[in-house]
């Protein structure tokens, strides 16, 4: 029996045996299973279960697609060029380690001014902290404006936060009425 190289491939990755097996059974005249005395108290479909080793599914498809016909061979290269190959990846990886390195300085750089600055106008000024409390206050910021002496909007909470942050829909369905 000849097969494709695609068919014998897909066999092996399955592990199909390429010959086939004998069909004649070598204990056809046995009796059937509750016709005879059973030799242990598990159950026959148990002891099948525990003797057959199943292979796992996810294996199974790395096999498939690691040696898929269409799936590129690995590179392989001589001593030379690995090590050239090798060479040039540690460069670009030192290059971007370094580029990651400056950025990483630079926002603690900033961070470590915006601390300085916060903690000046905190305790450097004659004001108490005053303005300190001024410029870090979030009263109003999201919509809690007075008009009339009553507070128009959401009153300081931004719509995001008025429900916690789920993966289901809300009870109440969704509000077709709601406005900003």
């Amino acid at each position: 029996m000849k097969l494709s190289p695609t068919l014998r491939s897909l066999a092996s990755v399955f592990q199909i045996p390429l010959r086939p097996q004998p069909t004649v059974s070598i204990n056809r005249f046995r009796p059937p299973s509750d016709l005879r005395s059973p030799f242990s108290t598990s159950t026959p479909v148990f002891a099948r279960q525990i003797q057959r080793q199943k292979t796992d599914r996810r294996i199974t498809l790395i096999r498939y697609h690691l040696h898929h016909p269409k799936t590129p061979r690995p590179l392989r290269f001589s001593r030379l060029r690995a090590l050239r190959h090798w060479t040039i990846h540690r460069a670009a990886q030192l290059h971007l380690h370094t580029q990651r390195r400056v950025q990483e300085l630079e926002l603690e750089r900033q961070y470590n001014a915006m601390r300085a600055a916060c903690e000046e106008l905190r305790v450097g000024l004659d004001d108490g902290g005053r303005l300190y409390r001024q410029a870090t206050t979030r009263k109003g910021l999201f919509g809690g404006v007075k008009m009339e002496g009553e507070l128009v909007g959401n009153g300081g909470v931004p719509i995001e936060y008025a429900r916690a942050q789920v993966e289901g829909p809300p009870r109440g369905g969704w509000d077709h009425g709601w406005t900003r």
